[in-house]
């Protein structure tokens, strides 16, 4: 047993372990960041955290989809330092925010056109966007009522926590609701897989996931491009965004600051998606 007057050696003793195990603990945590939400910023994400810690071996970035308001949750809830969005913030978001006293805070990283994809067998070259809401809103069902076959239509949407949907349907239906039987998919991932698989299937994706396996369709006779996004002439475009809570600070600040830079810019354009810089 320990004697009285080692008492107060003992207590000194673990006091300082315990301020050397909380510093280091501290360490960890200010090199430890969380990025969560659009799956649309996911591959800017995770190639510029790749690269990122090249650079900074200490640091330890981890990207989750989900979409964007699982990350804008994420965010509320403490559980993610970044949320990725492919959309702005809705009021009720940032009255939640504000109720839990964070100041959500919003950096354009990028710029993106929802590029509608088809299968590539598909004989459409391209649709208005009068057709494209008649077609997901169930007036159009065929086809051949827009100069193809004579088969049913197969819409794929992308769910409701999905800021590309979010956008989607200011953009494209106008507030309208998507008709009942479409398919609603968690991912671009899914929606790319499942029109590469469909032959009569229709959807939406960021630029940064097509690929030969679908069909990219004029809209308005305009392609989707890196030009057409900025100049505005395609117009089912729109920003990704980062929010954290406050100003960009500490490990945060300098991954947004690379993504900002020549670099991460870089990797904007290698994954698909329109610098802004």
């Amino acid at each position: 047993m320990l004697r009285i007057k080692n008492l107060g050696l003992l207590m000194a003793v673990l006091s300082l372990l315990s301020l050397v195990g909380n510093q280091s603990f501290a360490g960890k945590r200010e090199n430890t960041l969380t990025l969560t939400g659009s799956t649309t910023v996911l591959p800017i994400a995770q190639r510029a955290a790749e690269e990122f810690m090249e650079l900074y071996p200490e640091v330890n970035i981890s990207i989750r989809g989900g979409g964007s308001g699982v990350g804008i949750a994420a965010l509320i809830d403490g559980t993610a330092g970044i949320a990725n969005a492919s959309r702005p913030m809705k009021t009720k978001e940032i009255t939640t925010c504000r109720s839990k006293g964070i100041n959500p805070v919003e950096t354009v990283i990028a710029k993106d056109g929802i590029a509608i994809i088809v299968h590539p067998s598909n004989p459409v070259k391209e649709l208005t966007l009068e057709q494209l809401k008649a077609i997901y809103t169930g007036k159009i069902s065929k086809w051949s009522e827009v100069g193809g076959k004579n088969k049913p239509i197969v819409a794929i949407s992308r769910d409701v926590a999905s800021g590309t949907f979010e956008v989607f349907k200011k953009l494209v239906l106008k507030g309208d609701k998507t008709k009942a039987d479409a398919l609603m998919l968690a991912s671009n991932k899914a929606v790319a897989t499942t029109v590469t698989n469909t032959p009569f299937a229709i959807g939406y994706v960021g630029l940064g996931y097509l690929s030969s396996d679908v069909k990219t369709l004029n809209i308005e006779g305009v392609s989707p491009t890196n030009e057409t996004v900025i100049s505005g002439e395609y117009k089912i475009a729109r920003p990704l965004f980062m929010y954290t809570d406050g100003e960009p600070k500490k490990l945060a600040k300098k991954f947004i600051d690379f993504i900002l830079g020549e670099e991460g810019q870089k990797i904007v354009e290698k994954v698909g998606f329109v610098p802004v810089k």
